[in-house]
């Protein structure tokens, strides 16, 4: 459960997702979602989108040795909203909208597990009486 680690597999798992997106979207839209071929309207916002994970992931990359300080508690707050967010909103898109392709129910499982990790870190590393969430 260290922080350095969970921010390391951050920034390289969302800076990869992020690099694929801007330069090569169908690909990614199809493995998460199943679409073949996605809409221009798509596209713009799958590398809009990839852009803003590429700066999550130089973000954890930077903050990645911090010691708990304010910005790197707001960096793990915000990591966890993320992927909190990300798993849910891909698993309503597997279970309600029926967009699934080979890597969705993988990148559920995975930004479940990080969003776990992210909170089990926050919890244990906050001094007694100070919990940050």
């Amino acid at each position: 459960m260290h922080r350095t680690y969970l921010l390391i597999v951050t920034a390289l798992g969302e800076g990869g997702t992020g690099l694929l997106l801007v330069i090569w979207p169908p690909l990614a839209i199809a493995l998460l979602l199943g679409v073949e071929q996605p809409s221009p309207e798509a596209l713009v916002a799958a590398r809009v989108a990839g852009a803003a994970l590429v700066a999550l992931a130089i973000a954890c990359w930077v903050g990645r040795s911090d010691q708990l300080s304010s910005a790197q508690l707001g960096l793990l707050i915000g990591v966890l909203a993320y992927d909190v967010a990300t798993a849910v909103i891909l698993a309503y898109a597997g279970l309600f909208v029926n967009m699934v392709g080979l890597a969705l129910w993988p990148a559920v499982m995975i930004h479940a597990a990080l969003a776990a990790w992210c909170l089990l870190d926050l919890r244990a590393r906050q001094p007694a009486g100070k919990q940050a969430l």
